[in-house]
């Protein structure tokens, strides 16, 4: 008798921690879709030395692909 109630009392304990488990990692997935990511923010922002960076560097492509450079 106290075999069986001792079994009954372990299923009813995994089953609540189980649930409390699968509630935690509910409520951390729905925290991280509200966060907003870091990468996303940055790759929006303008910054004028990066863009004359780019230019340059198109620039400088458009020259070696014209061969304006016999050493490249």
């Amino acid at each position: 008798m106290m075999g069986e109630s001792m079994a009954g009392t372990r299923k009813k304990m995994a089953a609540a921690l189980a649930a409390v488990n699968l509630y935690l990692q509910q409520e951390e997935a729905a925290a991280q879709e509200l966060q907003p990511s870091s990468q996303e923010t940055k790759s929006f922002e303008f910054s004028p030395w990066s863009q004359s960076g780019r230019q340059e560097m198109m620039a400088m492509r458009r020259l070696i692909q014209l061969r304006a450079f016999t050493r490249f």
